[in-house]
C-alpha cells in the first residue's frame, strides 16, 4: 500500500486488516464461490452474519482456501438480543463456520425498542474473556448507543460497523470513535443501490485523473479516511478490481472533493427503527 497501514490494532490488542470482503445478500453457494475468489485474490478479512444465512458457505470457502485459520480474520454478527440468546447464537455460528473462535463478533443492530443491547453487549464481553471471540464490537450503533454501553458496562466496543460512503460519511460518529478508541468499519462503502455515485462528476473527474475506476477511487477515499472497508461483489472480475486500490494515493485535494459529496442522508436502515 502507499502510505497506508495494512492493519489497525484494535483496543483489545487484535489486528484487523484494513481491507476486507463483505458477503451481504449472498447465499451459501454464492458466498463459498465469492469468498474463495476473494481469498485467492489476497483478501484476509471476511465479514458475514447470522442474518445473511451464508455462514456455512463462508466456512467452506475458508476451509477450501488452503490458508491456516489464523491467516483469515473472520467476523460474524448476531441479530437476536438477550444474554442467553447471544451466547446460543455464537455457539451456532461457530458450528456453521467450522471454527472454534471468531476474530470479531458484532451486535448487528442496537434495536433500541427491544432495549436489550446493553445486556447483549455483556454477553460479547464475556465471550471475549473466555476466548470464544478475539474482539467484540457492534454494528449500526449511534453515539448515544455507544456511550450507554460503555457507561453501563465499563467496556467500549472495539469496532462499530456502520453505513459509510461519500454520500453519508458520518463525520461526527467517526470523531466519537476516534475519541474512544473505536475502529470505524464501513459497510456499503460504494453506496447502496448505486445511488448515482459512480456517475457523480466529482468522482468521475478524480477517477480519470488517476486512471482508475470510480469504484476504486471511492474505496481508496474510504481507506484514506481511516476506515476498515469491506466491499462486496459476487463477480470475480469485480472482486479483483476492488482489490486493486492499494497501490495509489489520493491527494488531500481529491479527498476533500469527495468529502464535499456528503448529504447526511442514510440510504440503509435507521438504527433507531430496525429490528424493533
Amino acid at each position: 500500500m502507499t502510505r497506508l497501514s495494512t492493519a489497525i490494532t484494535l483496543s483489545g490488542g487484535a489486528e484487523i486488516p484494513r481491507y476486507g470482503f463483505g458477503t451481504f445478500k449472498i447465499d451459501d453457494d454464492g458466498a463459498q464461490a465469492a469468498v474463495e475468489t476473494a481469498l485467492a485474490t489476497g483478501y484476509r478479512l471476511v465479514d458475514t452474519a447470522v442474518g445473511y444465512q451464508n455462514e456455512v458457505g463462508v466456512g467452506r470457502a475458508i476451509a477450501a482456501s488452503g490458508l491456516k485459520r489464523e491467516e483469515v480474520f473472520l467476523t460474524s454478527k448476531v441479530w437476536e438480543h438477550g444474554y442467553d440468546d447471544v451466547r446460543r447464537n455464537l455457539r451456532e455460528s461457530l458450528e456453521r463456520l467450522g471454527t472454534d473462535y471468531l476474530d470479531l463478533y458484532l451486535l448487528h443492530w442496537p434495536r433500541p425498542g427491544v432495549d436489550l443491547y446493553v445486556e447483549s453487549w455483556r454477553a460479547l464481553v464475556d465471550a471475549r474473556a473466555e476466548g470464544l471471540i478475539r474482539s467484540a464490537g457492534v454494528s449500526n450503533f449511534t453515539v448515544d448507543h455507544l456511550a450507554r454501553v460503555e457507561a453501563e458496562t465499563g467496556a467500549a466496543p472495539e469496532v462499530n460497523q456502520v453505513e459509510l460512503h461519500p454520500y453519508f460519511s458520518q463525520p461526527e460518529l467517526r470523531a466519537y470513535h476516534d475519541e474512544h478508541a473505536i475502529a470505524t468499519e464501513s459497510w456499503g462503502p460504494l453506496a447502496l443501490r448505486g445511488g448515482g455515485l459512480f456517475e457523480d462528476p466529482a468522482v468521475q473527474a478524480v477517477a480519470e485523473a488517476h486512471g482508475r475506476t470510480p469504484a476504486q477511487v471511492v474505496l481508496r477515499w474510504n481507506l484514506q479516511r481511516g476506515n476498515v472497508v469491506i466491499p462486496k461483489s459476487v463477480t470475480p472480475e469485480r472482486i479483483r478490481e476492488n482489490w486493486e486500490v492499494l497501490d495509489f494515493e489520493l491527494p488531500q485535494s481529491d479527498l476533500e472533493k469527495i468529502d464535499a459529496l456528503d448529504t447526511g442522508v442514510r440510504q440503509g436502515g435507521d438504527p433507531l427503527e430496525v429490528g424493533n
